[in-house]
């Protein structure tokens, strides 16, 4: 399949006017209006922005295709044409390409039904970049409505070159877990620091001390991250504050690492507000809980066939430390979950590279997602990555079974 201007023309009208978490209402509206021409019965506001798509086409599975639709709170800087109108919001994370790539792939799949059987549930999901929207159309019912799926698919566009694809077994995108962390003091004058107990300095004892959790804690050959990325405390140089607020985010790839490092932090932050004589313990709010994306390896082995025959060289990126929420459609559903990376940097960055090293050392100076600079080129991403959505859901939709 070619990708049609018109593919093209809706990824940068998606593009020109992103929408954050769960504020998704302009993008779910054209996926809704392009799902319906393509004849899917159509649900809307599921898990609030949430848009579901099916064709029912005879016996056999189901199997659920997924894209994301929000957009991040970045101010692009990629110099684009079609870049993002909406100030200080954009598609830094190609969420754009999924929906493009998803809807052309549901067009064409409409088209061709004589080449498949079952039932194709396409889910365009809100929220990824909060860690809710997965949960929150579950919960709303998607599975009681529309039915289980046998197996979950999806991709993500990355900053790989464009004609590959990426898929790691096992632990491929990790756990992220935010806590926000209150520490309790007694504030006062900054001449008189002993009539207080300062919670700047029990803040910046706490800081140094989580970062023995992984250094210290955590046997070499794990992999666990701990960041504090927002320290927040005082009004004035001579005023000791009452409290200090840290935010702790923690990446792990496996249940029992991510279970000892949390309870590490909660020992530790606890520990040194006992140690100073804080008044009272300090609050911790575990905001975002994301499960590590774990792929099925016999699912991404029957897969793998069909990803190729879209015209892309598939290889084994290693697990992704960032995280997802997708793999929580196939938890809930008790299925496997095959997702995978989709190159999406210009190919000619690439070219005259002959070893690994310098293909991970070339990737390191582009600008990924998340960065206000991310743009990755249409072609052939766009064509590959719905002819990948539409090769995987044939191969699990044969004709035939029943």
């Amino acid at each position: 399949m070619s990708i049609a201007p018109s593919w093209t023309e809706l990824y940068e009208d998606l593009h020109k006017h992103p929408e954050l978490s769960f504020e998704e209402q302009r993008t779910a509206g054209i996926v809704a209006d392009s799902l319906r021409s393509a004849g899917f019965e159509v649900e809307t506001e599921v898990g609030r922005t949430g848009v579901v798509g099916v064709i029912r086409n005879g016996d056999g599975p189901t199997v659920l295709l997924r894209a994301d639709m929000d957009a991040l709170p970045v101010t692009e800087a990629t110099g684009l044409p079609y870049a993002s109108t909406v100030d200080g919001v954009a598609h830094a994370c190609g969420h754009d390409v999924h929906v493009t790539c998803l809807l052309a792939a549901c067009a064409e799949l409409s088209a061709t039904r004589d080449t498949w059987a079952g039932t194709l549930l396409a889910v365009f999901q809100p929220a990824e970049e909060l860690g809710d929207g997965a949960r929150a159309m579950i919960q709303d019912g998607l599975y009681e409505r529309h039915g289980t799926p046998v197996v979950v698919l999806g991709q993500h566009v990355a900053p790989m070159p464009a004609g590959t694809i990426g898929v790691h077994v096992g632990p491929a995108f990790a756990a992220a877990d935010s806590l926000a962390v209150t520490i309790h003091g007694k504030g006062g004058h900054g001449s008189m620091p002993h009539t207080t107990v300062d919670p700047v300095v029990l803040a910046a004892s706490t800081v140094l001390k989580l970062q023995t959790v992984v250094s210290r804690e955590s046997a070499p050959a794990e992999t666990a991250v701990v960041t504090i990325g927002r320290l927040e405390a005082g009004t004035k140089a001579n005023i000791i504050p009452d409290t200090a607020l840290l935010h702790v985010n923690v990446r792990s790839y496996k249940a029992e690492v991510r279970d000892r490092v949390l309870g590490s932090i909660r020992r530790i932050v606890e520990g040194e507000a006992a140690t100073a004589g804080a008044p009272k313990p300090p609050e911790i709010d575990h905001y975002e809980q994301v499960d590590a994306v774990v792929n099925d390896a016999d699912a991404c082995v029957a897969t793998k066939p069909a990803l190729e025959s879209a015209g892309a060289l598939v290889l084994d990126p290693g697990p992704v430390s960032g995280s997802e929420d997708v793999g929580l459609f196939a938890t809930e559903a008790g299925c496997p979950c095959v997702y995978w990376l989709l190159g999406g940097a210009d190919p000619a960055l690439f070219e005259g590279l002959t070893t690994i090293q310098e293909f991970v050392d070339r990737v390191a100076t582009i600008p990924s997602n998340h960065s206000p600079e991310y743009a990755p080129v249409q072609e052939p991403t766009l064509e590959i990555g719905a002819n990948a959505l539409v090769a995987a859901a044939r191969h699990w939709l044969p004709v035939g079974r029943g």
